[in-house]
């Protein structure tokens, strides 16, 4: 089954210095028929005005990941941490049994874009934690996140991978499912995945399928999430 959550159908945000998109249910955007997917529960793509953004706030229990796409977000939070993280470079943020934070544009010029995720994870407490790298460029699929941390990704708190997919026009991949799901979002380019045409912004959630088979009709990138 493959279900295509199209980006004009989002929920939508709007509060001057912030404006957002989300793919579930978040703030004041509710829909029951879009609450999460298996254990992804957040995808926003915010867009923060010059020199603004989110002041000190808490988190708990949950994995939030971060990839900025234009600009680059000053981060603080409660366990020393100070960092600024770049565009294209993924941020995961594991708040366990608690942690506060600030994430602000660091420009005064130019506004940022960044995809703000959250991943349940499979235990609660424990020390927050923090990492940030960056992944080399590659066409097909590069592993961003995972429960091992296998071939230098980030560790999940999740049996969960997060992969970035990076296809030149014409190309194809043949993604095994093995029994999981997966959710797919288009960044930039277009797809088509069985009879479905993947525009920027949309979304995919993918469930008993024994594969996926990707076709890129311009230069794409995306996220592909391998979910429980």
């Amino acid at each position: 089954m493959i279900t295509l959550r199209k980006a004009e159908e989002r929920g939508k945000a709007s509060f001057g210095w912030l404006k957002s998109r989300h793919s579930f249910s978040f703030g004041s955007y509710y829909d029951p028929a879009h609450m999460g997917f298996s254990a992804l529960r957040v995808i926003n793509d915010d867009w923060v005005a010059p020199g603004a953004g989110f002041d000190t706030h808490g988190h708990r229990d949950m994995e939030i990941i971060t990839l900025v796409l234009q600009g680059a977000i000053v981060h603080k939070d409660s366990a020393g941490n100070e960092k600024v993280l770049p565009a294209g470079e993924f941020q995961l943020m594991s708040a366990g049994s608690g942690v506060y934070h600030s994430e602000f544009n660091a420009s005064q010029s130019e506004h940022l874009r960044f995809l703000q995720i959250w991943i349940m994870p499979d235990r609660q407490g424990g020390a927050p934690g923090y990492q940030q790298k960056h992944f080399a460029e590659k066409t097909g699929l590069t592993l961003i996140a995972s429960a091992d941390g296998r071939d230098g990704s980030l560790v999940l708190k999740q049996q969960a991978q997060l992969l970035r997919l990076s296809l030149n026009t014409n190309d194809q991949l043949n993604y095994p499912m093995a029994g999981r799901k997966c959710f797919l979002q288009l960044i930039s380019g277009e797809l088509k995945v069985a009879d479905q045409i993947v525009r920027p912004g949309d979304g995919l959630m993918i469930s008993a399928e024994s594969a996926l088979l990707l076709h890129a009709a311009k230069p794409s990138e995306a996220l592909l999430f391998n979910l429980p």
